[in-house]
């Protein structure tokens, strides 16, 4: 049987900037204390990379990165959706608020996606009925969710995707308070939410592996997504290796893909299964804005997955970088590949994970054998 190749990437945040040059924007008032309209972000941008046509077709936003995905051929496409998708006009008094109108969301399927993991710390930055609002509209579009839900029982529940031929991969997905997620998101049996994971206790990897073991069928190949740790900084607390190890373990799990940190960091492969501890933003729109430029959060990664049928083993791993450009992914410099092969080779190393260039502008990740 043929190998699984799944594609995944951090934080997609299509809200606020985006969504201003997209063709059917949301009102643009904001309630931040930096800024009071989406279209300052816009105006960020510009000032510091030239114009951005309004009303942009959905594809602008992909760039190059559709270019990747048609060469590549993923069987399944997972981001996780760091925005709302709705109108509605009952924000969360949280400081900063993602959204994107329901007839820009087109932007998804045009990019082809399968699942959008929503256990972060902006689903719900427009309540409880901005939240109904997105599962809606995602369920319009096809596209399967996980890690919110109207429900505890609808937010923790794994999104199933059929791979023609190969199986079936489950993607559960969950968000820590850490991360900025307030504890009020939680998901209850009977008031929509995220899927809130409390802690990285052993207690907390038990109950999750059991949920694993009710849901899997023999053959599955099982993705957790954690919306996990702090905006910056390259340090792995040591709680999140061992529940990441824990899952591996006693869950079989295949891929731990986390995410919430604004610039990728290191990468484990352990007995065989891959650990993403940070994948980075995707698509932002941070574009002009002066902090942290030394983690370099408009380079943006493409993770494709390779895993072995049966075993759900990794089999071959391949990044490739992408910059941000105008709110558009680009193809980066030589200079910024070699910086991100770099950084990632220095952060992966003490995990036994090397990563190396290859002709293509292309990474390529290698890890012992025995680990």
């Amino acid at each position: 049987m043929q190998r699984i190749r799944l594609f995944l990437c951090g934080d997609v945040m299509t809200g606020r900037g985006v969504d201003q040059v997209l063709p059917c924007p949301c009102d643009p008032r904001l309630h931040e204390s930096y800024v009071q309209s989406a279209l300052d972000y816009v105006e960020l941008t510009e000032a510091a990379h030239g114009s951005i046509p309004r009303g942009v077709a959905p594809s602008y936003i992909w760039g190059t990165a559709l270019d990747e995905l048609k060469s590549s051929r993923p069987d399944a496409r997972i981001i996780n959706l760091e925005t709302s998708i709705t109108r509605c006009e009952d924000f969360a008094p949280k400081g900063i608020n993602y959204r994107m109108s329901p007839e820009n969301a087109e932007c998804l399927s045009v990019f082809g996606i399968d699942c959008c993991v929503l256990a972060n710390n902006h689903v719900l930055d427009w309540g409880r009925a901005g939240l109904i609002d997105t599962l809606r509209r995602l369920e319009r579009l096809q596209i399967k969710t996980a890690g919110a839900g109207r429900n505890l029982r609808d937010a923790a529940a794994p999104a199933v995707i059929g791979i023609s031929g190969k199986g079936r991969v489950l993607v559960i997905s969950l968000a820590l308070p850490e991360s900025g997620v307030p504890r009020s998101w939680a998901a209850t049996s009977n008031v929509p939410g995220v899927n809130f994971l409390a802690d990285l206790s052993e207690a907390s990897a038990v109950r999750l592996c059991e949920q694993i073991a009710q849901a899997r069928r023999p053959g599955d190949i099982v993705v957790v997504s954690i919306h996990w740790g702090l905006n910056w900084g390259y340090d792995i607390p040591r709680e999140q290796q061992c529940f990441a190890h824990a899952l591996i373990d006693d869950g079989k799990v295949s891929v731990v893909h986390g995410h919430s940190s604004h610039h990728a960091k290191g990468i484990e492969v352990y007995r065989g299964r891959l650990i993403l501890y940070g994948c980075g933003d995707f698509l932002n729109d941070y574009e002009g804005i002066s902090a942290y430029e030394q983690y370099r959060d408009d380079l943006a990664l493409m993770y494709f997955v390779d895993l072995e049928p049966g075993s759900g083993k990794l089999a071959a791993l391949e990044i490739v970088p992408l910059q941000i450009r105008q709110f558009r992914l680009v193809r980066p410099s030589r200079e910024d590949v070699d910086w991100v092969w770099q950084t990632l080779d220095r952060e992966s190393r003490p995990f036994g994970t090397s990563v190396a260039t290859t002709g293509e502008s292309r990474l390529a990740v290698a890890w012992l054998a025995d680990q």
